[in-house]
């Protein structure tokens, strides 16, 4: 539990490591690789028997380097337009049981959720990354070229689906949001600033992937974080090469991303976390711009904060 002067200095705290000057460049030609990509998906019935009142598919799609990659999709019965939702899980997983995905199509909402590839999914890894990939998918493809990082794809993947959605029928394209919990709140926030046409609200619970060099000095560099401390023991025991690392990962960092955020954004901390440290989360609210609402949560860790999810509701649900 931290106290008032503590929680009162995370109030401006904004990130050890600054963001690299040519960040916003950088996404700039990751994008434009990304659009590049022909537009290639197709819609299937799931397996699950759809219910009375909404269908179930499995939308397969065309990502980098030429991964299929899949999502769950779940819509209304409903001749009409809906909202969507774009929900990204945590780390590492898969997308939630389709079970658990109908509540929102119980506020009448049409949900597309990604299984991350190389994770608990059925989504394709194409990967040729350089280096370490036992540990951790942050440090996968650090020994290469920035624009080679496991995230810094997955991210472009992102944006090919963003493309998809802007050309499935039947969705009101002014309502499509974001919903994300620890990786999907990194994941969500990174595409709220990489799709600003696109994403109107995101509902971001203690996202992961930020400030990783605050991580790494509070010796939390483990669970989700682990492959930091892998990484550093295998090739920089002596820590020369540690800056270099820290470098890299600063472009799919976050906070960085948070800048470019233009959407209203729902924001939520457990002020137990340890799993995703709790400065490293006001960080990357600090650096929003954004019209935001800030939660904290005394007494909870990393877990189901179920108060944070019944605010979903109003604030999705404001349509805009």
């Amino acid at each position: 539990m931290f106290d008032d002067t503590t929680l009162e200095r995370f109030r401006s705290y904004r990130g050890i490591d600054a963001c690299p000057e040519d960040f916003d460049a950088f996404w700039d030609a990751r994008v434009r690789e990304a659009d590049a990509v022909p537009v290639s998906y197709r819609v299937e019935r799931a397996a699950m028997p759809s219910g009375s009142a909404c269908d179930l598919f499995d939308l397969w799609f065309t990502g980098m380097r030429g991964a299929e990659l899949h999502a769950k999709y779940l819509r209304p019965r409903t001749d009409d337009p809906v909202p969507l939702v774009l929900q990204f899980h945590g780390y590492p997983g898969a997308s939630r049981s389709w079970f658990e995905q109908c509540s929102f199509v119980g506020m009448g909402m049409a949900l597309i959720a990604l299984d991350c590839p190389g994770q608990g999914g059925p989504s394709q890894d194409p990967g040729g990354f350089v280096g370490t990939t036992v540990a951790g998918h942050i440090v996968a493809g650090l020994d290469g070229p920035v624009e080679n990082l496991y995230y810094v794809r997955l991210h472009q993947d992102i944006r090919i689906l963003c493309n998809i959605v802007s050309e499935l029928s039947g969705i009101d394209r002014e309502c499509v949001y974001v919903n994300g919990a620890s990786q999907g709140g990194g994941l969500g926030l990174a595409t709220c600033a990489l799709n600003p046409e696109l994403i109107a609200r995101a509902a971001i619970l203690y996202p992961f992937l930020s400030d990783f060099h605050m991580v790494w000095d509070l010796g939390l560099d483990v669970v989700a974080y682990e492959g930091i401390g892998y990484y550093s023991r295998w090739f920089s025991a002596a820590g020369e090469h540690l800056d270099d690392a820290f470098a890299k990962l600063a472009y799919f960092d976050s906070k960085n991303f948070a800048h470019l955020v233009h959407c209203p954004v729902l924001f939520g901390t457990g002020l137990e976390d340890t799993v995703v440290p709790v400065p490293t989360q006001f960080a990357v609210y600090n650096n929003l711009t954004c019209e935001k609402e800030h939660h904290l949560y005394p007494g909870f860790g990393h877990e189901e904060i179920q108060e944070f999810d019944d605010r979903i509701i109003p604030f999705l649900c404001e349509r805009g």
